[in-house]
């Protein structure tokens, strides 16, 4: 497959046969970034497809994913690079009685004591690769700084051997939760797309996609319940990874339908704090109740 994506439907159809149902925003932003060479900021709550959507574009594109999974305290060595100092030490030991230090020191700085992290692998790789630092506002404003050259030149400085151009440009992605502003300076050098959580025909749209042997109707009712849930007060409302799981265990259940009874069973695998079980199971497993009753009143 080529890696190169020729317009917003085609990247929008190769997206969606790897399994990512792109809307509008996120297939021509997708698009955009490849033709234009342009990192793309990618916001949004916890759960939308935000990683997902870069994972989808390595598989449509046929790139191997690099990811840099941020968190705080990330700091260069793990980002960039490090140098490899047992091998720095043993090469000293072995050839500074042979040779003079200036000689040595010169050698120890060669590209075979280097330790390549994401960053520099994305760069220096000569196959094109979707490059994913996931999860940037983890970090601070400082490491963002450090990321501009990055992003904007497609390379990075190393003071004891140069600049390392990049051999291939990778199609990069950032996501955040938006849990902090992030600097104009990286905003600048990013397209941008904002992801929130599908409306109830897309979400059961996508959940057709991973479970199309669920029925129509217990479908329907799901992505609903989860709608439902997300409209609460709750410390971690569910992703649509989630929602898939959800859809798969009443499968392998061979659930007939999605009713209190069902849903105080299964409701761990949407709902994940213990306070936020409580109240699912008093607000929408009592509506779900009601729905039950007045069915039977119907019937009766």
């Amino acid at each position: 497959m080529s890696a190169e994506l020729a317009s917003i439907e085609e990247t929008r159809d190769r997206l969606a046969e790897v399994g990512y149902l792109a809307d509008e925003s996120a297939a021509l932003v997708t698009y955009l970034a490849g033709r234009l060479g342009k990192p793309v900021l990618v916001e949004g709550p916890a759960g939308v497809g935000k990683t997902e959507l870069a994972k989808a574009v390595s598989r449509a594109t046929a790139r191997d994913l690099i990811r840099l999974q941020c968190y705080e305290g990330l700091d260069e060595a793990k980002a960039l690079y490090e140098w490899n100092y047992r091998k720095q030490l043993l090469r000293i030991q072995t050839e500074s009685a042979d040779a003079g230090w200036q000689e040595v020191k010169e050698d120890i700085f060669g590209e075979e004591f280097l330790l390549p992290r994401p960053l520099l692998t994305a760069i220096s790789t000569d196959r094109p690769v979707v490059l994913l630092i996931d999860e940037i506002d983890k970090t601070d404003q400082e490491f963002e700084a450090m990321l501009l050259e990055v992003l904007s030149d497609f390379q990075i400085s190393i003071p004891e051997l140069g600049r390392v151009e990049a051999r291939t440009r990778p199609l990069v992605l950032l996501t955040s939760n938006n849990s902090r502003e992030l600097t104009e300076a990286l905003k600048r050098r990013c397209l941008y797309l904002w992801l929130d959580y599908p409306s109830v025909e897309r979400e059961l749209a996508i959940v057709h996609l991973h479970a199309p042997q669920l029925d129509a109707q217990i479908a329907r009712k799901l992505v609903e319940v989860v709608h439902m849930v997300r409209a609460l007060d709750l410390k971690k409302p569910p992703s649509i990874a989630e929602s898939i799981d959800w859809a798969r265990a009443l499968l392998l259940l061979g659930a007939e339908d999605l009713d209190r009874t069902v849903l105080e069973r299964t409701m761990s695998i949407v709902v994940k704090h213990r306070t936020d079980l409580d109240l699912v199971a008093e607000r929408v497993g009592l509506k779900l109740g009601d729905e039950l009753l007045g069915q039977r009143r119907q019937a009766g």
